[in-house]
């Protein structure tokens, strides 16, 4: 499969690639430049996309775990002879800083890495059943077998870890996928998708179509073959998919508005107000647990907000094939616009601006506000965009209210060396994870993902991930008389 920017492709069904029908373009959230055209799947497509999932189903589930894993294993080494190649269509298609595309390869490489380790430890139990009389000689086996097709939706942000986030547990399953990436990005997961195929994967057990939304949520709730949606995306839409999706499993990776508390006994400021800098604005902001809110203790307040002021206009803004870069485009400039109108919004309203938040097309100078309040966008929504909040706080207890008061709740972070501040942070705060000694953007590919209230429903990382789309089956056995 060619991925020339500039030149057109199809979406991948069965592995060949269809060239016919309607097309749409792919532009660099950068310059606009051509990346490339793709066509558009058809409701037939996709209807013929899970004949096959459906038919492949008892050879995926067949497949030995020996076999996943030297698929998955085939998988990561392909994308590190790759890499360049990779790093180059996710700076194309997403504008992201040409250093955070090889850190996204790498983490890819992990996921799949991983995957592989856990398809072979995908066991089960032996259960004695002889625990009432008349039972004598009955024992039970319990193993986890694929749920069956599953339907991957993907967004723009991480075009490639992201589908490996849902592709990969998918094989150690042994569940056939169809794949929908972002239209912004569907150039990185079709490459992905030929790689998979020539790792051994069944050609008809993949498919990645560039599918509208209306035959995306067509799919997703209306054919009853498959049988579990995992989606990452906007709140809106993925309750909306949920709401409407029967007796299917539903795995959401919601949005988030993460926060942090910064308490006076840390004692390196230079080193937090760097981390925070760059956990706000790095890929412009442009990630769920990109960090939106902060709240200090507020004897350092001062201090630790003009060092993170000076750290924001320090980082290098502009073009994200520059190795110098560390703020890039926005996917699209109605997005900076709305960013931008929040941030006016709330300056009307009586926030504080600090710095940044100056518009020039998809770029946004990294903003930094002080003096928000429930009721602000920039408060109370995902921004989605290179602005930060830092707010002073007096007592302890407020700030974890502070945090919570959100309807979302992925992840959050804590800098204190006091062990009480932290269980008690850990008990209270509402999170799918609360991150000690760093902010809420860190993740590690292995670890359970996801969050509460809004923030979605499930687990990713690649063991849940895998238990999410299994089930378990009780053998049970009797002696023969």
């Amino acid at each position: 499969m060619k991925m020339r920017p500039g030149e057109q492709t199809g979406f991948l069904l069965c592995g060949k690639e269809w060239a016919d029908g309607e097309a749409f373009e792919v532009r660099s959230p950068w310059d606009q430049g051509l990346v490339g055209r793709v066509t558009v799947a058809t409701r037939a497509d996709a209807r013929t996309a899970v004949n096959h999932a459906s038919a492949s189903l008892r050879r995926t589930r067949a497949k030995p775990r020996w076999k996943r894993r030297e698929i998955l294993e085939n998988v990561a080494a392909a994308l590190i002879e790759q890499k360049d190649r990779f790093v180059q269509l996710i700076v194309a298609e997403a504008g992201k800083p040409v250093r955070m595309a090889r850190i996204e390869v790498d983490r890819a490489v992990l996921t799949f890495k991983t995957a592989a380790e856990e398809s072979v430890r995908l066991g089960g139990e032996s259960i004695p059943l002889d625990l009432s009389e008349g039972n004598e000689g009955r024992w039970g086996l319990v193993q986890r077998f694929g749920v069956g097709p599953i339907l991957a939706i993907t967004p723009f942000n991480f075009p490639l870890n992201l589908v490996a986030h849902k592709v990969a547990p998918a094989i150690a399953a042994g569940c056939p996928v169809i794949l929908k990436p972002a239209p912004q990005t569907p150039f990185t997961a079709l490459a992905l998708g030929e790689v998979i195929l020539k790792a051994g994967w069944p050609e008809e057990a993949l498919a990645v179509l560039t599918l509208s939304d209306a035959d995306t949520a067509w799919l997703a709730e209306k054919e009853d073959r498959i049988k579990l949606v995992s989606f990452t995306g906007s709140a809106k839409v993925g309750w909306e998919l949920k709401a409407h999706s029967g007796r299917k499993r539903v795995l959401l990776e919601l949005g988030g508005n993460a926060a942090m508390l910064v308490h006076s006994d840390w004692k390196d400021l230079d080193d937090a107000a760097s981390r925070t800098a760059h956990a706000a604005f790095g890929f412009a902001g442009q990630s769920c647990i990109s960090l939106q809110r902060v709240f200090v203790e507020r004897p350092i307040y001062q201090t630790f907000l003009w060092k993170v002021v000076d750290f924001a206009e320090k980082l290098v803004i502009g073009d994200p094939s520059n190795e110098a870069t560390e703020v890039g485009p926005m996917i699209r400039q109605s997005e900076a616009e709305r960013v931008e109108s929040w941030v006016k919004e709330a300056i009307a309203s009586g926030a504080k601006h600090v710095t940044g938040g100056e518009r020039k097309g998809s770029m946004i100078t990294p903003a930094i506000l002080t003096g928000t309040k429930t009721g602000m966008k920039v408060r109370d929504e995902e921004i989605f965009g290179p602005v930060l909040l830092i707010e002073p706080y007096d007592d302890f207890e407020e700030a974890l209210a502070q945090v919570n008061h959100s309807k979302y709740g992925l992840q959050a972070g804590i800098l204190t060396r006091d062990s009480d501040r932290i269980f008690t942070a850990y008990r209270e705060l509402e999170v799918g994870a609360l991150v000690v000694g760093d902010t809420p953007n860190w993740r590690l590919d292995p670890m359970p993902y996801g969050g509460v209230k809004d923030s979605g429903l499930g687990r990713e990382g690649i063991r849940w991930a895998i238990e999410e789309m299994t089930e378990p089956r009780m053998l049970v056995m009797a002696s023969p008389g």
